[in-house]
């Protein structure tokens, strides 16, 4: 059984994902989806590389890779004014988690203002599972794009307009992290092809 709640280490990939609370949604409108991904891009490249994400009403998915320990020590440095006291996975994933809820709390802040709504937005506990080996890579992109699908948002993986899927197929595929992302399928058209796979829907949520 995948752990949910996996310590985020250096040099490793994870799902990340997250829900809203109740029955709010994270997104309402074009513009929300964008403010989410710059204030993404604002907090997270300093400790995770993005590989691939999916967006949808009340709830998101993304495929991270944890950047590399220098980078980690040298961030902790900058925020906390002072080295990092040993090499502890836990010490590490702790100090990536308070990146996700500086990024987490800034959106919150913004759409609490825009909505004139109070309180939290997202669910505490941020949920990541470690992915390993490139068959278990090839099948969470595919999982990841295809859940606006899934949730009957749209019929094709590229019609939905809030997913990575679009943007690296027209990206040069030479590109990072598009080229690795290619590859794990055998390359470009493979990466196509196996998108084009039949989707099992279930209901919205």
């Amino acid at each position: 059984m995948p752990s949910y709640n996996s310590l985020l280490i250096p040099e490793h990939y994870f799902h990340v994902f997250n829900r809203a609370v109740g029955d709010e949604k994270i997104f309402r409108t074009e513009e929300n989806y964008d403010f989410f991904l710059r204030k993404f891009h604002a907090h997270i490249p300093p400790v995770a590389t993005l590989y691939c994400y999916n967006l949808l009403p009340n709830h998101f998915h993304l495929f991270l890779k944890i950047n590399p320990l220098k980078e980690i020590e040298s961030l902790f440095l900058t925020r906390k004014g002072k080295k990092m006291a040993t090499y502890d996975n836990k010490v590490i994933s702790e100090f990536i988690m308070e990146q996700f809820s500086n990024f987490f709390n800034s959106y919150t802040k913004s759409y609490n203002k825009v909505y004139n709504r109070k309180g939290k937005l997202f669910m505490d506990h941020l949920k990541r599972n470690e992915v390993c080996g490139d068959a278990y890579y090839s099948k969470i992109i595919h999982y990841i794009h295809a859940n606006a699908v899934q949730h009957g948002y749209c019929r094709y993986i590229k019609d939905w307009p809030f997913s990575s899927y679009n943007q690296l197929i027209q990206v040069n595929p030479d590109s990072y992290p598009a080229e690795e992302i290619f590859n794990w399928f055998g390359g470009k058209t493979g990466f196509i092809l196996f998108h084009q796979q039949p989707i099992k829907r279930r209901n919205k949520h």
